[in-house]
């Protein structure tokens, strides 16, 4: 038997519960949803979690599109999966938590006796600890992001090409490879020997079905690969980049972007201008490097100052 809070499966059994975490403001307890798909055979332990942002959903989707999906009876070895990690920032679409303003994935390895969050990534990094692989599904919040994977234990931990390899399997097209601040999953459980890394799902206002589709393909891809199911896994090269430049606006006015997400850009080329409400020229911004357009910010209107692109830079195939 396999438990997860009150998910209890025998092999060859899926079940799903609550993984209690604490009490809300009225003193009623409150849980995490979680799963269990406990394979008739036995095998490696995947664990899965989602919404550790409480506006990044595309994460939501790609669990609620896999797990009807999974047969335990043709399954080798265990999944576990919590579906909505921060649960008072998603009650309320938020990125933080509302209840101490914490950044939950700024927040592992958790503390079971601190605040909210604290409580909240101590009980998911328990039940992270229990797996061979982690996958954290995120997205780019509510800007627009390509589809890539973030590898944030650093180039020279000893679980780099572990960690690596886990992103080129998940597929997404892109890999930033990173290291990641202090209090990532995808930074702290692989000090744990845990190669994990951190699907970063596009990024929209609510959930967007192709950055969904890109995920649920990318899980099942390391379900094949590690052998959890049978079947071919398919990997393919991945554009990797370490680093970013980002670039904000040297003045007010309304932003038009000259490239698109995914395009290549060489040093010098523009990358954005900025006008008057008439259309006036104010400033144009250039590439200070080679790379690729990475993200960009969704509203047109700017102030000085005001965050527009980034550039993934250091850019080659893995």
């Amino acid at each position: 038997m396999t438990t997860l809070g009150t998910a209890n499966a025998a092999p060859g059994e899926l079940d799903t519960g609550r993984l209690e975490v604490g009490e809300t403001r009225d003193g009623s307890p409150f849980g995490l949803p979680v799963a269990v798909i406990n394979g008739a055979d036995s095998g490696s332990t995947l664990y899965l979690q989602a919404a550790s942002d409480g506006d990044e959903l595309n994460g939501v989707g790609v669990l609620q599109r896999v797990v009807p999906q999974l047969d335990p009876a043709e399954l080798s070895g265990t999944i576990l999966v919590v579906g909505i990690v921060n649960y008072h920032a998603y009650q309320v679409a938020e990125h933080r938590n509302p209840i101490d303003d914490r950044k939950m994935n700024r927040t592992y390895p958790g503390d079971e006796t601190g605040t909210s969050s604290e409580r909240i990534a101590a009980a998911t990094f328990e039940a992270a600890s229990r797996a061979d692989l982690v996958l954290d599904l995120h997205q780019g919040s509510t800007s627009r992001m390509i589809d890539e994977v973030r590898v944030r234990c650093g180039q020279r931990h000893r679980l780099h090409d572990e960690c690596l390899e886990l992103a080129r399997v998940f597929g997404a097209g892109h890999i930033l490879d990173q290291k990641g601040p202090e209090g990532q999953l995808a930074r702290v459980a692989p000090d744990e020997g845990i190669p994990t890394v951190d699907p970063e799902l596009g990024g929209c206002v609510g959930w967007d079905e192709s950055s969904i589709q890109t995920g649920v393909e990318g899980v099942f891809n390391v379900l094949r690969y590690y052998g959890f199911l049978d079947g071919d896994a398919t990997v393919e090269p991945q554009i990797r980049a370490d680093d970013f430049d980002q670039f904000s606006a040297p003045a007010g006015g309304l932003v038009s972007l000259a490239c698109d997400l995914g395009d290549r850009v060489e040093a010098g080329e523009t990358l954005f201008t900025v006008t008057t409400p008439f259309g006036e020229p104010k400033a144009t911004v250039r590439a200070k490097t080679d790379g690729v357009v990475w993200r960009t910010r969704r509203l047109p209107q700017v102030a000085t100052g005001e965050y527009v692109c980034s550039v993934g830079t250091g850019v080659e195939t893995v």
